[in-house]
């Protein structure tokens, strides 16, 4: 008993497999003829199936197939020294769109060990890749309009301040006076977190210059000797995301404001430190200065308006505040301690 109609048998098989495929699939001898084309393959690229069989791939259609690159590969594949996978070719036809087409090739041992086949996989990905493009437009305009957004914001925001400080100087009450100046401080500091989310492009913000810049609008709008209080940032390499830096930017903003305004009464001078670090198992903010230090009793301030942004904004964050004696002088503790599997040193809003 031979082995020739067990061989024959594969080999029918093998052809009953192409032609019935759902994909796009080519059977070629290694001379690069047809000897079978899935009913799918004839059917997306117009080629006549009762014809199709022992033409050259060179020859089908209209002879867009004639292309010098695959033929080569092909040729390549068969002597099993090269492999085709996820080979990108245009296929270009009369009075058509170009289709983009993602081609697999490789040798098909089906028992018949004197004569190579090549199995040959066509994927047309041209919807795909337009789809995927128009994607990533549509998420450059966005990027493009948010900033463009941001910018415009920062812009309001500082209108919105010089007219508080223009009314400011109008009023003759002494209590109005500071809270339009609080207000006003509050409202540059905003604009300067705007302007910082405006030049971030992939989402990040780097807190050693976003709170730099931050503390240093406080200090140009605040402080009128800068040779009397120093602001000093202390902060590791640490990225955030673009919600958990206008959090961090809030909360830096009120207790230095805070400090500004009741650590140093009597033109004392004095330092106001920012320092910031994260590890492995959370991070940490401090707001310290070397001021006079928390009153206590009938002298202790009534909580405010920024007491309360704090708080809420620890709160988001999901941290605790800490508030004590720096001797001399006050130091916040704000401590956030990750959760499971959270990055180090990226955070994102509860």
């Amino acid at each position: 008993m031979t082995k020739t109609p067990a061989v024959h048998f594969e080999a029918a098989s093998t052809l009953a497999v192409v032609v019935s495929s759902n994909e796009p699939l080519l059977l070629l001898s290694v001379d690069q003829k047809v000897i079978a084309a899935s009913s799918s393959f004839c059917r997306a690229f117009d080629i006549n199936s009762h014809t199709v069989r022992g033409q050259n791939l060179a020859g089908l259609g209209n002879g867009e197939w004639a292309m010098p690159k695959l033929a080569s590969l092909l040729m390549a594949t068969a002597s099993g020294s090269a492999n085709i996978e996820a080979y990108e070719i245009d296929l270009q036809r009369p009075n058509q769109k170009t289709r983009r087409l993602v081609v697999n090739a490789q040798t098909l041992d089906d028992g018949d060990v004197d004569h190579i086949r090549l199995l040959v996989a066509i994927t047309d990905v041209t919807d795909i890749r337009a789809e995927a493009r128009q994607k990533e437009e549509l998420i450059r305009d966005k990027a493009m309009l948010l900033q463009e957004v941001q910018h415009r914001v920062a812009n309001s925001l500082q209108i919105i301040a010089s007219v508080l400080m223009q009314s400011a100087r109008r009023v003759q009450s002494e209590e109005a006076r500071g809270h339009i100046h609080s207000a006003h401080h509050r409202v540059m500091s905003i604009a300067t977190l705007q302007r910082q989310l405006s030049a971030t492009h992939d989402g990040n913000v780097e807190l050693l210059p976003y709170l730099t810049q931050l503390c240093q609008s406080l200090g140009a709008s605040m402080i009128a000797d800068p040779d009397r209080i120093t602001i000093e940032v202390t902060v590791d390499a640490s990225l955030v995301g673009a919600d958990v830096s206008v959090s961090l930017g809030l909360i830096v903003t009120e207790l230095v404001i805070n400090a500004l305004k009741h650590a140093f009464p009597d033109e004392r001078t004095g330092l106001i430190v920012i320092d910031y670090h994260s590890g492995g198992d959370g991070w940490t903010l401090c707001i310290s200065d070397n001021g006079v230090g928390m009153q206590i009793g009938n002298d202790a301030p009534k909580a405010g308006l920024g007491t309360g942004i704090v708080e809420a904004l620890v709160k988001k964050l999901e941290g605790e505040i800490r508030v004590g004696d720096a001797g001399p002088g006050t130091v916040v503790t704000i401590r956030h301690v990750n959760k499971a599997g959270l990055p180090t040193g990226v955070l994102t809003a509860a």
